[in-house]
């Protein structure tokens, strides 16, 4: 294990004693990630502004407040990155789009507000793909050049992969946390849909979209999302459960519930097509299609470590509740797309309507899906999400989560597809939490395993995640 790694900075977590004891600070802190930054940026283009005078200047107050013993919070000096779809009062937030080129709301998103006061230092505003929809950005994969990071928030989980942050923020509505996660070599944190707010966050969809953490590790993800959980109070949100920056401490799970989900009739049919973020099918390069079958057998060995460390595995093969549920999560899913379709007619039908020529042409088709639609229509996805929601739940006494796959393989050759998602729209569509964890290696290159969870049970899903991060590997 291991041949994908890359040398990275210690954590922010791991690096707070050092702080507090005046071994290190959090200046030099910062100037490790900018030496980073400045070896690996040309290639792997994570980055669409920085700011770093900035950000010096703000590192050199939190090394004050350490030496003085008061820093502001559990995140002050920590440096962060931010999806180029959240606003910043500081830095033009452009969203890969000429609509928005230059484009400066005078104002901070509530998360990035959070993250401030507490004293975190906003770096830099990492690439996204356009409007967090359309066309992708020119980010490389950190651990080869030649594939996707992942997207729609290629630009923080590259930054987090080739070791220039410890922590980024992201979004997904669909994949767009977890997927580049999977394929950067990174942690990736779904929270509960509603946990943090998206204020002065670009949506696409509100009811699907989430706000999400790129991290080197589940300590620093924890530590950043419960600052923005404490500081950002918006009526769009109600938090993460529990008290405390610490990570929860791991708890060995009783019983996991193993997903297969459509997802994993991709990776079985070694030539099969996977889909784009329209549902329409991409034909599998050669050496993705070559990838598929170790990515079920490292998978496979994963559940068979977890068996043989005392932990239950319930599914389909098994249960026959289970099955049941499997095929009603696979039956309502491909509602997620409409549901998207018709929320993001606004604002996105006024782009077309002034800017058409300049909206890529992925956008135009959600828009084209949208416009089939009707408030009836719309209702029943509502209801019939709402309906699964309740099914996946009755589950919550039988089991401590549900596992599979955060992507089909490891990271796509080419840069204009950014992947799969099939595996993450189910947790994406209910809106429940979601961490993809760098556990697997195929072919030398990450895959993240995926865990997932019960509504506004974060801290129970963090648990478990500490702890399989711990099983032997």
């Amino acid at each position: 294990m291991g041949a994908w790694k890359i040398d990275r900075l210690s954590s922010f977590s791991a690096t707070v004693s050092a702080f507090l004891d005046g071994t290190d600070s959090p200046r030099a802190f910062l100037e490790r990630c900018l030496a980073v930054i400045a070896a690996r940026e040309p290639e792997v283009k994570a980055f669409v502004t920085l700011n770093a005078d900035g950000a010096r200047a703000a590192a050199d107050a939190s090394s004050e407040r350490y030496r003085d013993g008061r820093p502001l919070s559990p995140v002050d000096g920590c440096p962060v990155g931010v999806k180029d779809v959240i606003e910043t009062a500081d830095m033009p937030t452009q969203m890969n789009s000429p609509l928005y080129r230059g484009w400066n709301s005078g104002r901070d998103a509530a998360c990035v507000r959070a993250l401030r006061k507490g004293g975190a230092i906003i770096l830099g505003k990492t690439v996204t793909a356009e409007l967090e929809a359309g066309r992708s950005g020119p980010t490389t994969n950190p651990f080869d050049p030649a594939r996707t990071p992942g997207g729609s928030s290629s630009g923080s989980a590259a930054a987090v992969g080739a070791g220039m942050l410890p922590v980024a923020l992201g979004t997904q509505g669909g994949g767009s946390t977890i997927r580049p996660a999977s394929y950067c070599g990174v942690w990736g944190f779904k929270p509960s849909h509603g946990a943090l707010s998206l204020a002065g966050v670009h949506i696409v969809s509100a009811t699907c979209d989430h706000l999400g953490i790129l991290a080197s590790g589940l300590a620093d993800a924890w530590r950043v999302a419960r600052q923005i959980s404490e500081g950002a109070h918006t009526p769009d949100c109600h938090g993460l459960p529990g008290t405390g920056h610490q990570a929860p401490p791991p708890a060995r799970p009783r019983r996991l519930i193993r997903l297969y989900t459509k997802g994993w009739e991709e990776i079985v049919d070694a030539g099969g097509a996977a889909r784009n973020g329209l549902g329409e099918e991409v034909e599998a390069s050669r050496d993705e299609a070559a990838l598929r079958a170790a990515t079920r057998a490292a998978f496979e060995e994963r559940i068979d470590r977890l068996r043989a460390a005392g932990v239950d595995i319930l599914s389909r093969d098994n249960d026959a509740d289970m099955a049941a549920l499997e095929g009603e999560l696979d039956n309502g899913v491909g509602g997620r797309l409409d549901i998207v379709a018709f929320e993001m007619r606004w604002p996105f039908d006024e782009y077309l309507d002034w800017h058409g020529a300049d909206v890529g042409q992925s956008i135009h088709g959600y828009m084209q899906r949208g416009s089939r639609l009707t408030p009836t229509d719309y209702r029943r996805l509502l209801d019939l999400r709402a309906r699964a929601r309740r099914r996946v739940m009755e589950f919550a006494g039988r089991a401590d989560g549900f596992v599979t796959l955060a992507s089909t393989g490891p990271a796509p050759i080419g840069l204009a597809f950014t992947g799969s998602r099939t595996f993450l729209n189910y947790w994406s569509w209910l809106g429940f939490p979601a961490f993809s964890m760098p556990l697997l290696e195929v072919g030398g290159l990450p895959v993240g395993l995926q865990l997932m969870g019960f509504d506004r049970q974060d801290d129970r899903l963090a648990a478990t995640a500490a702890w399989l991060a711990e099983t032997p590997t």
